[in-house]
């Protein structure tokens, strides 16, 4: 195999594409932003939107962007859409701190949209972890109200997520800006 640079040629258009599924859905957003469709919180914008990559989520490589974004020691604020290699897509809304205060009670009375729309809670300890193991994401729709809501007010940090299939390639970038769509509502200001 290392004789094959085939391999890697490969893996590299395949990043390449997956660069510019997120780089198009960052434009997308950029435009919702400034054009007003979506107002959040001017905190929040302060930080343009930023594409990362890496090479070892989990021993795999990834992309994230993460708009919008704003990350300090106690308070979190993010819409993050991620790339990871041989798993899946995903779009998560992550809050702590002042903002989790903020938008607790619209998350909480977003349970029916969640359920609907197949989105996960995460209920681990660990705000930084993204796979979607048992013990770290469960569907909303597997939650009563009560059990969510209970659920959103012992964690110290609130993550919903969604989660789109490799295979379903094809449709991820409008499925991911559909979620972004969404999660966006339950936090605009």
């Amino acid at each position: 195999m290392v004789k094959n640079a085939g391999l890697i040629l490969t893996k590299n258009t395949i990043l390449q594409k997956a660069w510019w599924l997120l780089e198009d859905l960052q434009d997308e957003i950029t435009d919702a932003v400034t054009s007003g469709r979506i107002p959040f919180t001017p905190e929040v914008l302060k930080t343009p939107a930023k594409i990362s990559k890496g090479e070892n989520y989990h021993g795999l490589p990834y992309m994230i962007l993460d708009y919008p974004r704003c990350f300090d020691k106690e308070n979190t604020f993010a819409i993050r859409c991620m790339f990871w290699w041989g798993n899946f897509f995903s779009i998560t809304l992550h809050l702590s701190g002042s903002f989790q205060k903020q938008f607790i009670k619209q998350v909480s009375l977003s349970y029916d949209l969640l359920k609907k729309n197949g989105f996960y809670l995460c209920i681990a300890d660990e705000q930084w972890d993204h796979h979607f193991e048992s013990d770290n994401y469960v569907e909303v729709k597997q939650l009563k109200k009560h059990e969510f809501e209970s659920k959103l007010q012992r964690q110290s940090f609130i993550k919903i997520a969604s989660k789109i299939p490799l295979d379903e390639w094809d449709s991820a970038g409008r499925r991911l800006s559909e979620y972004f769509f969404q999660l966006s509502a339950i936090v605009a200001v």
